[in-house]
């Protein structure tokens, strides 16, 4: 019973961590990378669709997108959602394709972003505490019902600790990793 305490916790403390990740991947940091376009959505034959299903997006050069659409007639619109979901990138069209080139970052934009991942990183922080905090209620709830003793309680408390703080240890890297890349550039 105790296990399924802790399957539960993973799994929501692995849920966090993707979340972070995916937002650290989507903050630009000076050069080219597709994530960007990730939450960019199309309208193609009345659905929302991504740009990753209606064109190859490749990295020619370290600064620059390019956007190749597998049909030609939806270039503008690909354009269109590009320059609607405001990610501060101007697309060049010439005919066939659209180039991103993605400007250098200034030293105010470079502080103002590690703000930005450090404010991520506490907020995963937070979420993996109340986490543990639900984990540690649910186990004293098992204690006093009589399902876990008294020992697989204490065990039980000293297990979900060590797991928050590998997860934290996880937030930490990515974290320091993301805001390296965003000093490097």
């Amino acid at each position: 019973m105790r296990n399924h305490v802790h399957e539960t916790l993973s799994e929501k403390m692995e849920k966090t961590l993707s979340v972070l990740k995916e937002e650290l991947n989507h903050i630009r940091a000076g050069r080219a990378n597709p994530l960007i376009l990730d939450k960019v959505k199309v309208e193609y034959y009345g659905a929302e669709t991504p740009i990753k299903q209606l064109a190859s997006v490749s990295v020619p050069e370290p600064r620059i997108l390019q956007i190749q659409p597998y049909d030609a007639s939806i270039l503008k619109d690909i354009e269109k959602a590009i320059q609607i979901a405001d990610l501060g990138i101007n697309p060049s069209n010439d005919g066939k394709m659209l180039r991103l080139i993605i400007p250098m970052l200034t030293e105010e934009r470079r502080k103002d972003l590690q703000k930005l991942i450090k404010k991520l990183g506490e907020d995963a922080k937070v979420a993996l505490r109340n986490e543990r905090r639900d984990a540690l209620e649910h186990l004293k709830k098992m204690e006093k019902a009589k399902e876990i003793s008294e020992d697989d309680l204490v065990s039980g408390e000293k297990e979900v600790q060590k797991m928050v703080d590998e997860y934290v240890a996880h937030i930490d890297q990515s974290v320091t990793k993301k805001a390296e890349e965003i000093m490097e550039v």
